[in-house]
This record gives structure tokens, C-alpha cells and sequence, in this order.
């Protein structure tokens, strides 16, 4: 399906270079002690990792997503590249390099508590290019999404979207990396978990995170807490902002945070307040928690448009 451009001019969309995966999908009733034999439910394989998954969000909420990141020649980027293709993301300015390969993940899904458990070998991940896309490409782009897969690169990539004006939305997770500061504030859309905050701020309050994580050349601030909702900060107000999540049956939680991030991305090229990006964000990571699996369970433009109707009819 061809999409049309959210943004006129733009090469694409909402543009990624980080983490890709592929998931092996355990289910089970309950995580298994020591020693302990237990038979699986059932297992699914899938396309993950942060940046695909908020990549195939923002294409199946009907934006244009691209992935410009090293994929190798090994089964493991076949099949990341033939899911991403499914899911109509532009792979031209991918990088095929070797002795690149995705991150391989198990996640173990407890059916009983709706928690799931990620074990996983990042040996080969590579990440975004140190000198790709172009210049150009990047300077096109309506937003675009950082991790710290492939710091270098990234941190390249960053400092031409801020030049150039375009929005950079930050899904950092682990500060323990070369570097780390100065990808942390390029910035302008930074969303983060509160166990970062905790980490990182030294708080366990998300509202004292925010105002800690703030700068006054960033855009927004957002500490995602799961089903207690997130809270958030920008320059029109003077404290952070709580804004409850959906209450929803939750099945399976594995995404949710990457879905927030790509459905984020579209609702800020689609120039919606705040409020209306976080209510977008949290609906569309809402429905992916009723659904198994990261990529599977996520909405569709129309179900997430039907799910927030529905929402604000009941309030």
C-alpha cells in the first residue's frame, strides 16, 4: 500500500537506525523455578526490537517508515527484512554489512500475571551506520527515532535532524554506553520508562524525573509507567503532567513501550498538542498490551480510531 506523506517534501516519514530483533515468543503459565521442567504452551517466532517495532506502528497507523540501519546477510536479517517489507517499511536505505545481525531475543510470556521475561544475545548488532543515510536523506526526514544501538552513527544522524529542524524522539533505555551523554541531548522528544529514571535521575517519583531530564532546548519529556499511565513535561507548563493509561485486559505487554514511541512519532507529525500525542500514544500501546506478541498485537489506524472513540464516549 503506498502512504502518503504526513509531511509534504519529506523523504520519509519517521526514519529509524537502531535496534532490530527477532523474537522467539515462549508461553507459558508461569516462569519456572531451578531445575524445573515445564512444557511450553506454545512459541511463535516474530520481528522485534525497539526500532522496528515503533517502525511497523507508524506504518500501520499510515505513515511512511523507513529503516536505515545494518542488517547482515544471515538468516536472522532475512527474515527481520521480509517482516519489515510486510509491513510496507522502505528498506532502500538500509546497510548490508556481513558481520552485521540482529539482535536474538526469547521472551518468555507468564500467561497467569501478564509479565513477560526478555533473555537475549546481541553479538553482531550493529546498529546505525557511522556515515548513512546521507546527509540529504536525513535532512528529509519528518522524524526521526534514536536508540543507542550503534552510538556513532546515531549520534551523526541526530546532530543533522536537530540542525535541520527535524524532531529526534530518544528511546533510551540504558546509560551504561560510550557516549551516552550526548545522544541523551539531541533529544527534543525524550521518552523514557521510570525504571530509567530510578536508574539514571536517582528518584523514584517519574513527575521529579521529568523536571530532572528537562532542557530548555528539548520539546517534550515523557516517563512511561505502564498501567500507571505516564507523566509528562513541556515548555507550556511549569510541572510535569500525569495522564492515566486505558484500562484495557492486559494479555501480553512485549512492545508496548516501542509502540508508545512510533505511534508518538505520528501523532507529532500530525501536529497534535500534548495531550492529544499522549492520549494517541497511550491508546495505541493500550490495545497492543490486549494482543500476544510485540509486532502482532499492534492497531491499525482505524482500530485505534475506533478504541478512542469508544474511550471517550465511556468518560
Amino acid at each position: 500500500m503506498k502512504r502518503r506523506a504526513l509531511r509534504q517534501g519529506t523523504a520519509t516519514d519517521v526514519l529509524g537506525l537502531g535496534c532490530v530483533a527477532v523474537d522467539e515468543l515462549l508461553f507459558m503459565p508461569r516462569y519456572p523455578g531451578r531445575d524445573a521442567r515445564q512444557p511450553l504452551h506454545r512459541r511463535e517466532r516474530q520481528c522485534g526490537g525497539m526500532t522496528a517495532t515503533a517502525l511497523v506502528t507508524a506504518a500501520r497507523l499510515g505513515a511512511r517508515a523507513a529503516y536505515a540501519g545494518q542488517l547482515g546477510t544471515d538468516e536472522d536479517s532475512t527474515f527481520v527484512r521480509a517482516a519489515l517489507q510486510r509491513e510496507g517499511v522502505d528498506l532502500n536505505q538500509a546497510v548490508t554489512a556481513s558481520d552485521a545481525r540482529p539482535v536474538h531475543s526469547f521472551v518468555v510470556v507468564e500467561e497467569e500475571t501478564h509479565t513477560r521475561t526478555i533473555l537475549y544475545d546481541t553479538s553482531g548488532s550493529a546498529g546505525a551506520h557511522p556515515n548513512r543515510p546521507t546527509r540529504g536523506f536525513l535532512e528529509q526526514t519528518g522524524v526521526l527515532l534514536v536508540d543507542r544501538w550503534g552510538m556513532e552513527g546515531m549520534i551523526r544522524a541526530a546532530k543533522i535532524a536537530r540542525n535541520a529542524g527535524v524532531s529526534v524522539v530518544g528511546d533510551l533505555e540504558n546509560f551504561e554506553v560510550p557516549r551516552f551523554e550526548e545522544l541523551l541531548a539531541l533529544a527534543d522528544h525524550l521518552i523514557v520508562p521510570e525504571a530509567f529514571v530510578a536508574k539514571y535521575c536517582g528518584t523514584r517519583s517519574p513527575a521529579r524525573g521529568a523536571r530532572q531530564l528537562w532542557r530548555t532546548d528539548r520539546q517534550t519529556v515523557v516517563v512511561t509507567c505502564g498501567r500507571n499511565g505516564c507523566w509528562a513535561l513541556d515548555a507550556s507548563g511549569k510541572a510535569p503532567v500525569h495522564f492515566p493509561a486505558f484500562e484495557v485486559p492486559v494479555v501480553d505487554t512485549t512492545g508496548c513501550g516501542d509502540v508508545f514511541h512510533g505511534a508518538y512519532a505520528v501523532a507529532l507529525l500530525e501536529d497534535l498538542p500534548l495531550t492529544e500525542r499522549i492520549r494517541f500514544a497511550s491508546g495505541a500501546a493500550a490495545l497492543k498490551a490486549t494482543r500476544l506478541g510485540g509486532q502482532a498485537g499492534i492497531p491499525t489506524r482505524m482500530e485505534l480510531r475506533r478504541f478512542l472513540k469508544k474511550a471517550q464516549s465511556r468518560s
